[in-house]
């Protein structure tokens, strides 16, 4: 999580002459893009059944809210507020707990996207709306189908005592 991500079309001049790229979170203004992006998507999330069925207090969403909105902040150049209240994101880990399949990726993916499409579209900018769009989208396609965990492949070589015989002898 040490690095942020910068986007290409977004520079500035400084006072020497030179040019410096800009991290997307400096580029959309900071935290309130983020806020937005997420409001908007959990908005959504809260429409749907099979989302909302993955979290453990389906009446409050706010705790997950700041969550994703504190990661979402870091990882594209924001402030490190996310890994010093949580320590390293394993994102992975963290959804462990829930299933999540084709379905429920599908349908994350549908919710996130359609809030980039929003909160993009709010940019003053319609070229850096355009870059910012495909950067997150670059990310969150990829990333969502990271977490699914539904696959049918071993998370470990670990094996339960007396659960038959070892794999790796066979």
């Amino acid at each position: 999580m040490g690095r942020s991500v910068t986007c290409p079309a977004v520079s500035e001049s400084t006072e020497d002459g030179e040019t410096r790229q800009v991290t997307v979170y400096e580029a959309v203004g900071g935290m309130p893009f983020f806020e937005r992006l997420v409001d908007v998507f959990y908005d959504h999330v809260e429409a749907d059944p099979v989302l909302l069925s993955l979290y453990p207090d389906q009446h409050d969403l706010g705790p997950a809210r700041e969550r994703l909105r504190l990661f979402l902040a870091q990882y594209w150049g924001g402030p490190t507020t996310y890994s010093d209240e949580r320590g390293h994101p394993r994102l992975r880990m963290r959804h462990m707990p829930f299933h999540i399949g084709g379905e429920e990726r599908d349908r994350w993916l549908v919710h996130m996207l359609a809030a980039v499409d929003a909160t993009t579209a709010q940019l003053a900018d319609p070229d850096l709306a355009t870059t910012v769009a495909e950067a997150l989208r670059g990310y969150f396609q990829p990333a969502a189908e990271s977490l699914r965990n539904d696959t049918g492949l071993p998370i470990s070589s670990a094996r339960v005592a007396g659960s038959g015989p070892d794999p790796r002898r066979a």
